[in-house]
């Protein structure tokens, strides 16, 4: 988490203590936002981040998970109890349908603790075997007990892919670099399944991201897309991202559950 920090993106946890606090402790205060719960059972904000503006106690757990999911741009979470896991399911939820924005979503383990790596095996052997999920949407989600890997995986998720919008029945995406006619065709040949019509291609600026001077700077490419399979989008961004010249830039935020 630290190096994300470094990289400039600011932190984002319940605020409470243990992981969350040690997390804090690895960005400081001045880069640290913390969204709490206001329950009788638990402990106030942790050293780090108590009395600081960025500290805010929420009375519902919804409105806890709006604050924690709604702007950020990367998630690592760790082991817990319910809690974690209702936050981690519902963002798994939430971007498996489209209800949230594609970003990248790593579970990280302790080493030699295999507490995600079998929630995985679940997903895998009960989820998608029985058909309650499709098995692209594992996609969605890294496992790994390695903090390089981890902030690798949410560096990548960035290295070309910026942002995406719909408008109308057509998803944008923004990128950072422009694509080759090579590189088009490559895509196109790959995920051709997900244009409802047409093919994947580039597009200036479309009259509703110019009326809202949403990223006009930027070079972007257009498709006509269903809004399912969500998991094969995810391995588009990734495809988008491996014709960066090289990996640049991070996830803005790293909420930790």
């Amino acid at each position: 988490l630290q190096r994300l920090v470094l990289g400039g993106a600011p932190l984002v946890t319940g605020a409470g203590p243990g992981i969350m606090e040690a997390a804090m402790a690895g960005a400081g205060r001045d880069r640290s936002i913390g969204v709490a719960i206001r329950l009788p059972f638990e402990s106030s904000a942790n050293s780090i981040i108590a009395g600081d503006a960025k500290y805010v106690a929420m009375k519902y757990f919804f409105t806890r998970k709006l604050m924690l999911i709604k702007e950020s741009k990367g998630f690592i979470c760790l082991p817990g109890g319910f809690g974690t896991l209702d936050e981690t399911f519902e963002l798994l939820t939430l971007t498996q349908t489209g209800k949230g924005s594609l970003v990248p979503i790593v579970l990280l383990d302790v080493p030699g603790d295999p507490f995600w790596e079998s929630a995985e095996a679940f997903i895998s052997t009960e989820l998608a075997r029985r058909g309650f999920i499709s098995q692209a949407d594992t996609e969605l989600f890294l496992v790994t007990d390695n903090c390089i890997e981890a902030a690798n995986e949410i560096t990548r998720f960035y290295a070309n892919y910026d942002s995406m919008r719909y408008v109308g029945d057509r998803l944008v995406i923004r990128l950072r670099h422009r694509l080759t006619d090579h590189e088009l065709d490559i895509l196109n040949d790959a995920f051709a399944p997900l244009c409802t019509s047409g093919r994947i291609e580039p597009v200036a600026p479309l009259p509703a991201e110019v009326a809202d001077d949403d990223r006009i700077d930027l070079p972007r490419v257009s498709f006509a897309f269903a809004r399912h399979d969500f998991g094969d989008l995810r391995r588009l961004i990734d495809a988008l991202n491996s014709f960066a010249p090289a990996a640049s830039g991070t996830g803005p935020a790293a909420p930790a559950p």
